[in-house]
């Protein structure tokens, strides 16, 4: 719980960021982890509140009180196993997931919550640092062979327990590098892609084996999402090696927007600008898309148009502009309607505090064309919303300049083709069919063939990727050996 008096002794401690200026010259990470002292003072907040409901916050269930304490006390390396025992990649979740945990934290009813997420970003580099982070082989083999499809955080989080209880598992990715979205889509100035590496290390050393640039169950990627592949594997092929095949292929179609001028030249999804960045940096293939100088659009207000935001004013962009089809939310939630749940507020990102115009309850009327095929503007209306229904607002349209407009507005399904080369049933929202309680859960309507992650639940958060790739391993498990000793 920390220290008993801690939550009226100290004020929350965020962590430290570098100067705008500063960090908008590269694309390396630039928030810096706790010191070993005010990450004790954060541990110490932690309140013994009886009920802790920041654990059934996380989607995770990371048992957060505990290693508050352990932490408060200095005893690092049991708070990392702590940490680990329910999370096997708090790297990831520390740097980029949302911390729902700190809006079901008792303390942020009238006070500013502990802080969570910067205590297991302290956890888990102090644990890189000290040399605990090492591979954890399994004593003995099974024998069984199990494949996964995607290595996102749900299909690297499944192969890693799969392959600790013994069983040869198989990762296969369409792109030339391990990592799904984190990989190719997040900039590397929220997640450093060493820390996907060094998590794909641990997991060779645990025996999972990788196959990049292979393309499962259908050639026919649509334009626009990433793929590298320069092989292919049919279903039925990976259905009679394997004994087990989990698909955690994500959800990777974007939303359009079907407006007059969507076919003009500077027009694109979001993922066609951030993935190439990816490759820039990480590879020095240069990004097609640059925007140095432009007068840049965003088009939808959450991370994916954040990411967006940050990567054009690191280009140099003349102007940043992001609309929000819904009103602006208020900047301070109400808690007593709100907690413990993920609340309705105005969030900022640290790409929005480098320089972006934010606009709400705006909507995209058409692309305006330079007469040569390439967009010069967008015209805009202001809409209303009542009773759950938008109309716009009579007189209000605008217009502003646009030399590239971005598409962020989220993503719908999975890749085409892939539930169909399997024949997985799919749900009304078009993710492949199957439920995550009860006997059974994460099983397809297809014998030996689990769903895991975005491609099972939709679009969604890293932490629950790792929460669905955990829980289908225990389910494979279970169905290849009959019972199981991975947890839940």
């Amino acid at each position: 719980m920390g220290k008993p008096t801690g939550f009226m002794e100290f004020e929350r401690l965020s962590e430290s960021y570098d100067p705008v200026e500063q960090r908008l010259k590269h694309y390396k990470e630039f928030v810096h982890t706790l010191n070993d002292e005010d990450a004790k003072t954060q541990g110490a907040r932690c309140m013994d509140c009886g009920i802790p409901f920041c654990n059934n916050g996380c989607p995770v269930n990371n048992i957060i009180p505990d290693w508050n304490d352990l932490v408060y006390r200095g005893n690092w390396k049991q708070a990392l196993d702590v940490l680990h025992s329910t999370n096997n990649f708090p790297d990831f979740t520390g740097r980029i997931c949302p911390a729902p945990c700190e809006a079901a934290c008792t303390l942020g009813i009238n006070a500013a919550p502990v802080g969570i997420k910067s205590i297991e970003h302290f956890i888990i580099d102090k644990g890189w640092e000290m040399g605990w982070v090492v591979p954890q082989p399994p004593k003995s083999k099974t024998g069984k062979k199990v494949a996964v499809v995607g290595s996102g955080p749900a299909g690297l989080a499944a192969a890693q327990q799969l392959a600790r209880v013994g069983h040869a598992v198989t990762v296969f990715e369409k792109s030339d590098r391990i990592g799904g979205l984190l990989g190719y889509g997040i900039p590397d100035f929220k997640l450093e892609k060493t820390v996907i590496d060094r998590r794909v290390a641990q997991m060779e050393a645990e025996g999972v084996t990788f196959k990049t640039k292979v393309v499962v169950g259908n050639k026919d990627v649509p334009a626009g999402i990433n793929n590298d592949a320069t092989s292919f594997v049919a279903a039925d092929q990976l259905a009679k090696e394997f004994d087990a095949v989990i698909l955690a292929a994500g959800s990777e179609v974007p939303r359009d927007l079907p407006v007059p001028g969507r076919e003009l030249k500077g027009i694109y999804a979001a993922l066609e600008f951030l993935i190439p960045q990816n490759k820039e940096v990480q590879q020095g293939k240069a990004n097609p898309i640059n925007v140095k100088g432009k007068h840049v659009i965003v088009i939808g207000g959450g991370d994916t148009g954040s990411d967006c935001v940050g990567t054009s004013n690191r280009h140099g962009a003349a102007s940043v502009t992001q609309f929000e089809l819904m009103p602006m939310p208020p900047e301070q939630e109400n808690k007593a309607l709100t907690w413990p749940y993920w609340p309705y507020k105005l969030r900022t990102s640290s790409s929005h505090d480098e320089g972006c115009s934010r606009d709400f309850a705006v909507a995209t009327k058409k692309f305006i064309d330079d007469g040569k095929g390439n967009v010069k503007a967008l015209q805009a209306v202001r809409v209303e919303w009542k009773d759950g229904k938008m109309s716009e607002v009579a007189g209000s349209e605008f217009e502003l300049p646009c030399d590239n407009a971005f598409l962020a507005m989220g993503f719908t399904n999975p890749v085409g083709g892939l539930l169909e080369a399997f024949g997985v049933d799919k749900d009304n929202r078009g993710n492949a069919k199957a439920t995550t309680d009860g006997e059974g859960c994460y099983k397809t309507n297809v014998a030996k063939v689990f769903a895991a992650g975005d491609v099972r639940r939709g679009q969604s958060l890293v932490v629950w990727a790792i929460r669905e790739g955990r829980q289908a391993a225990r389910e494979v498990d279970t169905f290849l050996m009959g019972s199981t000793t991975l947890p839940r």
